[in-house]
């Protein structure tokens, strides 16, 4: 098989050329190109070969071709989208053509069939079969042309069958069925099959998309599914087993909820911790400390007044401020400081605790003054005053 090497702008004008001689008058015009009844639109499967059948007459001539007859022929393949593309030539008994391609009849002759081996789905389009023939002189007897379409069908591919969803009892799942290659496109088919077997349609069919819808699933719709792809070339089909499970979701949910209660405890726990925290370090500084309980024995500078609940002042003197002094006074000398307990027994003429006394208004009272106790060395003592409710102010 000879590749074509026409240059392209040399194709194209031999093209024009031949369209131009369609335009010659009728007179001259006695090629006719004949392509069988039904023959115009071919449908072929991949892998397969194929001839495209087209054979040339000439008016009132005999129907074998003469050995003046010089016939160029040219096949092109025209497809949606791209550039005309020839795909064979004879011309001056010189055949080229693309791989695959051949005339189905050595030359010279008038039948022109095309064929095809070994057929790919990129092969489809229309195929333009032009004849120009010539006679000994060069003179055209005519140019004629036909097309037949050719479609290459494709099987569809095997296909892959897919689960998506969870296959638990109650839950929704969808088997998706799809090949990747078909033409013309897969039409989709789903089947259980038995012990329960069962065809699906429409609607939990989609015959298009290969999905196939099966909702509140339970332990009755488990078994093996079978998916069939199949158009006008064949079928291809593949298959899955649904196993519909029970107690894992039943526990998976269980565990769930237990985890969650058991993480609101610790938060709650950890919450309560952190307020108790809080107000055991607030209540030290909230804390009013008691009074320290009065001494017994409450010892008063010398030389001190004693100012009484109503801000008498008073001096009171112990018992042995009475007496005469013994011997001389020494100086700094302090005498033991009596309890209150004891002035009250020691003399009975000295006034209770809780009395105020002013001072005498007679010049001739025999108390003692102030300064003559401080001359005979008395010690002064403030006495606290006793409140109604009989605690010391």
């Amino acid at each position: 098989m000879i590749s074509l090497l026409r240059p392209p702008k040399l194709k194209w004008l031999w093209f024009l050329f031949l369209e131009l001689s369609a335009l010659a008058p009728a007179s001259r015009a006695q090629t006719e190109l004949h392509v069988p009844a039904g023959f115009t639109k071919l449908q072929v499967v991949e892998g397969s070969e194929v001839v495209l059948p087209a054979w040339y007459t000439l008016k009132g001539e005999v129907s074998s071709a003469q050995p003046w007859e010089n016939p160029m022929v040219q096949w092109f393949l025209e497809q949606e989208g791209k550039d005309l593309n020839q795909v064979l030539a004879y011309i001056n008994g010189i055949t080229t053509s693309k791989t695959g391609i051949s005339l189905a009849h050595p030359m010279p002759s008038r039948n022109v069939s095309l064929k095809l081996e070994n057929l790919q789905e990129k092969d489809s389009g229309s195929y333009k079969c032009s004849v120009n023939v010539l006679d000994s002189q060069g003179v055209s007897k005519g140019f004629t042309s036909k097309t037949i379409e050719l479609i290459v069908l494709v099987l569809p591919a095997p296909p892959s069958c897919r689960l998506q969803g969870v296959p638990r009892v109650g839950n929704n799942v969808t088997l998706i069925c799809q090949s990747p290659r078909s033409k013309p496109a897969a039409q989709y088919e789903w089947e259980r099959l038995p012990p329960s077997a069962h065809i699906f349609f429409p609607p939990v069919l989609d015959s298009i998309r290969g999905y196939l819808n099966l909702t509140n699933l339970s332990t009755s719709m488990s078994g093996t599914y079978v998916c069939k792809a199949q158009n006008k070339v064949g079928s291809a089909q593949c298959n899955m087993t649904l196993e519909v499970s029970t107690g894992h979701g039943a526990a998976v949910v269980a565990g769930a909820v237990v985890g969650t209660l058991v993480g609101l405890g610790l938060l709650a726990g950890l919450v309560l911790l952190y307020h108790r925290w809080s107000k055991a370090v607030e209540e030290p500084a909230n804390d009013i400390k008691e009074d320290a309980t009065a001494p017994r024995n409450l010892p008063w500078p010398k030389g001190s007044d004693t100012i009484s609940k109503n801000g008498t002042l008073s001096s009171v003197t112990s018992a042995r401020a009475l007496r005469p002094p013994q011997g001389p006074p020494r100086s700094g000398a302090l005498s033991p400081t009596p309890s209150v307990s004891s002035q009250a027994l020691s003399s009975p003429s000295l006034p209770r605790v809780n009395q105020v006394y002013s001072q005498p208004k007679s010049p001739t009272s025999n108390r003692v003054s102030p300064s003559a106790l401080s001359r005979m060395g008395a010690v002064p003592l403030m006495v606290p005053a006793q409140g109604q409710a009989g605690s010391l102010v």
